[in-house]
């Protein structure tokens, strides 16, 4: 089953701009008869976070189309969080519609979260750097 951390007191706080939120819950609903875990730990997140203005996300929030370089212990990457089309894996394109792309969204850098992926593995992730969206 894929869900975050049981302790909800330790989990980071987030910050999500309102159109994010408005589109990822939309995306989470549709993908919830699809991928009905990832789904719920997507909409479990946005439910958790602090909405604001668009515009009023603070720059080293992730947010969609951010490249985040993140550390675990699987060592140091750095990713782009996107829309499931535009998902590649090797690209390093990770789809906000995967344990780890839910996990990613709305963090800063120092901020940690755990996570379970889908093979039922507990792992954590630190957030190193976040660069906005290209404009």
């Amino acid at each position: 089953m894929t869900k975050l951390s049981s302790t909800r007191s330790r989990l980071p706080a987030l910050v999500i701009s309102a159109d994010d939120h408005h589109r990822l819950t939309m995306l989470a609903e549709a993908a919830s008869d699809r991928m009905p875990d990832v789904a719920e730990v997507l909409l479990q997140e946005l439910d958790r976070a602090r909405v604001v203005k668009d515009g009023s996300a603070p720059a080293d929030r992730v947010r969609m189309g951010s490249t985040v370089t993140y550390r675990s212990d699987a060592g140091e990457r750095t990713v782009r969080l996107v829309y499931p089309g535009e998902a590649d894996i090797e690209a390093g394109r990770i789809s906000i519609l995967t344990p780890i792309g839910a996990a990613l969204i709305g963090l800063n850098p120092g901020q940690s979260i755990k996570w379970t992926a889908r093979d039922g593995a507990a792992h954590q992730l630190t957030i190193v750097d976040v660069k906005p969206p290209a404009a």
